[in-house]
């Protein structure tokens, strides 16, 4: 077993005011060559938008684009006529292929928007743009790991598809619950909140342990916790 710890007090930030940015790997004005990525797993920004304010249409190409909104609601407008509402417990799913354009608000008068958004490199290059959202339930992650996102070569009944060999899943542990995670490829783990141990590190809010060369790992819950795991390719 390989792995590496990224505290959460390490990451890049950025604050431009009507948004600020944690960065996990290397993004905009954040450049760390030893923070590029997590095998295909390229991108893991934790956004907060303040109320009223938003990202304006921009382009995104041949990159798959997940958003998990953690509080709040973000609305989206896309190149494709979509025009949605993103709600916590809903993941939307963006294959940018051979390219798209969106936006991003937060509609509230008063509430700041929380949503982390995931960028992973596809196996495939120029495919048609694709766009989806659904809502998972809650008491379907309670002390096991719901599959969000797999591959769409071989989906996980219920999931949404990506161009990629790479799952995303969470889990919503009770403190003193452990369980066991096995690994498609190589695992990243993100804690969203609470306190885990995970290979004998202990994470708290926002850590993160990237996990390869293992077959599976404990993950026990030290207080309630809400999980995210990539399970990515490395190359």
């Amino acid at each position: 077993m390989k792995k590496i710890v990224h505290k959460a007090e390490t990451r890049g930030y950025a604050n431009h005011g009507w948004l600020r940015s944690y960065h996990t790997f290397s993004f905009a004005g954040y450049n760390n060559p030893e923070r590029m990525n997590f095998g295909m797993l390229r991108v893991l920004n934790d956004d907060v938008v303040q109320p009223k304010m938003g990202f304006g249409t921009h382009p995104h190409r041949n990159m798959e684009i997940i958003s998990i909104p953690i509080s709040g609601a973000l609305s989206h407008k896309d190149s494709m006529d979509n025009k949605r509402s993103i709600e916590v417990g809903e993941v939307q799913v963006m294959s940018a292929g051979t390219g798209l354009t969106h936006s991003e608000f937060n509609d509230s008068k008063t509430n700041e928007t929380n949503f982390l958004q995931l960028w992973i490199i596809p196996e495939k290059q120029e495919v048609a743009p694709y766009y989806n959202q659904k809502e998972f339930k809650e008491a379907d992650r309670k002390n096991k790991f719901q599959t969000l996102v797999s591959p769409r070569t071989n989906l996980v009944e219920g999931s949404l598809p990506i161009h990629q060999q790479g799952y995303i899943s969470m889990i919503d542990l009770d403190e003193n619950i452990e369980t066991e995670y096995h690994l498609k490829n190589g695992a990243y783990f993100f804690l969203i909140d609470g306190e885990v141990n995970i290979a004998n590190e202990t994470l708290e809010k926002r850590d993160a342990v990237g996990i390869i060369e293992t077959e599976k790992v404990t993950v026990k819950a030290n207080k309630n916790s809400k999980l995210l795991v990539v399970d990515v390719p490395m190359q």
